[in-house]
């Protein structure tokens, strides 16, 4: 027998508290935005980082080229993200976002912020500022993991 406890694995129990967190985000942002969470993550990422290429975008956002893409062409049918070619790379295009999309971008943001507010409310400043320096301590233990 292994000894392995599911409710006590780490790793186990960070996937469903990321889950959780992320379904309830992902309802909030449906039902007032009519963004998908992939969706929201590009819109996020395009306002902070300016134009870059899908490539760059599964970088950004650790998902994969199926999910950037579709979240893309949805961005773009609803002209929230134009397509434009790459001049340092005609294989590829960069994205960015419309007017249309800054304007989104602006509504959703304070709601972001509101949201982690209210998830994180339950904790005091210092135990926020330990979860933040421990998750990325675990993403960089992850990257040294996988670079093994």
């Amino acid at each position: 027998m292994s000894g392995l406890k599911l409710n006590a694995f780490l790793p186990y129990r960070l996937s469903i508290a990321s889950n959780a967190v992320s379904d309830a985000v992902a309802g909030a942002y449906r039902n007032l935005f009519g963004l998908r969470i992939p969706e929201w993550r590009l819109v996020a990422v395009l306002a902070e980082g300016g134009a870059m290429s899908q490539q760059a975008l599964c970088g950004r956002t650790r998902m994969d080229k199926v999910t950037v893409s579709r979240a893309a062409i949805g961005l773009v049918e609803r002209g929230l993200v134009a397509r434009d070619s790459n001049p340092s790379d005609q294989r590829s295009h960069l994205l960015n976002l419309t007017a249309d999309g800054w304007q989104l971008y602006e509504q959703i943001a304070p709601k972001a912020l509101e949201m982690e507010r209210q998830l994180f409310s339950c904790f005091s400043e210092d135990e926020r500022t330990q979860l933040a320096a421990m998750l990325e301590r675990i993403e960089g233990a992850v990257a040294a993991f996988a670079a093994d």
